[in-house]
């Protein structure tokens, strides 16, 4: 098991995971928040055209 996938606490029953090193990366990059803020922006533009 990789130490990624240890849970934070070491008591008995736990479901919280810490995040691996490419999620912890994809969280901190400026770029990818960007792209991914203009993808969500385009979808909501899409179902609020659809509405109307």
């Amino acid at each position: 098991m990789k130490e990624e996938e240890l849970n934070f606490e070491k008591e008995q029953f736990s479901l919280t995971m810490i995040p691996g090193k490419f999620a912890r990366s994809m969280r901190t990059c400026v770029i990818w928040q960007f792209i991914r803020f203009v993808i969500i922006n385009v979808k909501m533009i899409i179902v609020v055209g659809k509405s109307h």
